[in-house]
């Protein structure tokens, strides 16, 4: 393994600094350093320096794919804001079906010619979706859904929203109307199918109770109130009577608040 980094200057002694994610160069392990050739009259291809949220390990295939994903991007858009990459692509193992893909302009971009590219280029299936900045902003203080995309990502570049809660219950309704699937096709349902939407009602009854949405506080709520871990539900082994009886309860506890915030007004600080 290769990394390229650059030399910083430091009070006592000057620094490399290495990536955390990486697949080699443990703690504690010799390495040699040694100049990239003539950095002044040459171009280096340094790799894409990224940022992590919430993501502590990922597997070195997916980082290449990340890099790639980019590097298309890079080369067919020009003037955009970020990319973000999340959803469960990000989860350990290889366990998804597509990469989702956040890109942060004002432009209208044609997201089927860039997922075009990027199947025929690195045959992934990639879902992109196009939001401003003011969009992601407004997603942000309304929907749940926006923050859970956001608690475990990967971007190109540094971002921070700072956003204010607003309880849009209407929205919320919507939202909470595609978990009751899951009481009507349980037995049909596989455990991503499951996890999925167990995992946006538990989003939603966090974001009514004024809680923090990450993907650790979700996996604590779930753990807590549904007694069952998040990766059993991943892996289907279910109590089907037991998690029902508890999913239910949930479901309509966050329901009836739902409702009542409707009636109160559609729109809640």
């Amino acid at each position: 393994m290769e990394l390229v980094s650059k030399i910083s200057k430091g009070s006592k002694m000057d620094q490399v600094y290495i990536p955390k994610n990486r697949n080699s160069f443990n703690i504690g392990d010799y390495v040699v350093i040694k100049l990239l050739g003539d950095t002044k009259s040459q171009t280096v291809n340094v790799p894409q320096k990224l940022c992590f949220y919430d993501v502590e390990n990922i597997e070195p295939i997916k980082l290449k794919i990340i890099q790639e994903l980019i590097k298309i991007i890079d080369d067919n858009i020009v003037n955009y804001g970020n990319i973000i990459i999340t959803g469960s692509f990000l989860e350990r193992g290889f366990n998804f079906n597509d990469v989702d893909i956040l890109m942060i302009t004002d432009k209208n971009i044609n997201t089927k010619l860039i997922e075009n590219l990027i199947a025929k280029k690195i045959g992934i299936k990639a879902h992109i979706i196009v939001l401003s900045n003011k969009e992601m902003a407004k997603g942000l203080e309304t929907d749940p859904l926006y923050k859970v995309m956001l608690s475990r990502c990967v971007a190109k570049k540094k971002f921070i929203y700072r956003q204010k809660r607003v309880l849009d219950y209407k929205l919320l309704d919507l939202h909470l109307l595609e978990s009751k699937v899951l009481i009507d096709n349980f037995d049909i349902l596989t455990g991503s199918e499951k996890f999925k939407l167990t995992r946006n009602m538990t989003s939603i009854f966090l974001y009514i109770n004024g809680k923090k949405i990450t993907n650790e506080s979700i996996d604590k709520e779930i753990a807590r109130s549904l007694g069952a871990a998040s990766e059993d539900i991943r892996q289907n082994i279910l109590n089907k009577k037991a998690f029902l009886k508890r999913y239910n309860s949930i479901y309509y506890k966050t329901f009836n608040k739902i409702i009542r915030g409707i009636r109160n007004g559609s729109k809640q600080k």
